[in-house]
């Protein structure tokens, strides 16, 4: 995407996220903290399984080093504020999702490079050091997910009549954005995506489906809640194709690398439709009963 989409992209993250903080309080985090074995999970699939599957996935199959090393990249990559909004579609634990996006986006400053240049090692038989841009990536945490679900909190403390009103067109307006979203992506990146989809369309396609599995049953086995398991499921398997891209093109200079961030960034859209109409089934179900 070129800097004008970005921007409008960011911008829609932004209310997005405003709107996400408009239905949570300080009790829902203090209830995600009081109860640590959510999170826990969460950063335990986060940053240590959805790595191991990674290196699994290029090492079962025969790729080309370029969609390896990209695959090992997105492996690398915290959720980010669109495993958020999908949470938030998905009606899970949105005060657990924006706690895991916090602590992994920080954590991941110092597990990115090292995962990555693992990746390297392992792939192309030697090492090539990269830096992360710390500051970048905690502002780009700080404005795009922080700030907004504050101010949308403060709005909710202080006037929970207009909050509540605002919750059902705010959140419409999200699933709009997100249809948009995956249909201007698709158009945008369809060469792309069908010269590649070949070779990166199936691994991609694997990590995500096998992270959001691993996410849910290790939910379901230490008995989180639904919507605990809605959110594992997505933060574990839903990562940052767009991050991906970034360390591709920027820090390592190689737009091979940013093939399979690409087409997962296409297909995750896909799978977290799906997810997200299931997930909403299931807990209609629940209710009724």
């Amino acid at each position: 995407m070129d800097n004008i989409s970005n921007a409008i992209l960011a911008l829609s993250l932004i209310i997005i996220m405003f709107g996400m903080g408009l239905s949570l309080g300080l009790r829902d985090f203090a209830a995600v903290f009081t109860r640590p074995k959510a999170i826990l999970l969460g950063l335990l699939c986060q940053l240590i399984l959805l790595p191991l599957i990674g290196f699994t996935l290029i090492s079962v199959f025969t790729l080309q080093s370029d969609i390896a090393i990209g695959v090992i990249i997105l492996a690398a990559c915290p959720g980010g504020p669109t495993s958020n909004l999908i949470t938030h579609l998905a009606n899970g634990d949105t005060a657990l999702s924006v706690s895991l996006t916090a602590a992994c986006s920080f954590i991941t400053l110092l597990t990115i490079p090292f995962v990555i240049n693992l990746g390297l090692q392992h792939v192309l038989g030697a090492g090539t050091l990269i830096q992360l841009d710390i500051v970048q990536t905690i502002l780009q945490v700080f404005v795009i997910v922080i700030v907004p679900v504050t101010l949308g909190m403060i709005l909710n403390h202080y006037r929970p009549n207009f909050s509540s009103r605002m919750q059902k067109p705010v959140k419409r307006a999200s699933g709009i954005f997100f249809v948009v979203v995956l249909l201007a992506v698709i158009i945008k990146e369809r060469d792309l995506l069908f010269s590649s989809l070949e070779e990166a369309g199936l691994v991609s396609l694997l990590l995500n489906i096998i992270t959001m599995a691993v996410g849910y049953g290790l939910g379901y086995l230490f008995k989180l809640s639904l919507k605990q398991r809605i959110s594992i499921t997505i933060e574990g398997g839903i990562q940052n194709g767009t991050l991906g891209i970034t360390i591709a093109t920027i820090l390592l200079s190689n737009t091979a690398y940013a093939v399979a961030p690409a087409v997962y960034g296409v297909l995750m859209f896909i799978t977290a439709g799906l997810f997200i109409y299931w997930s909403n089934l299931q807990l209609s179900r629940q209710i009724k009963e």
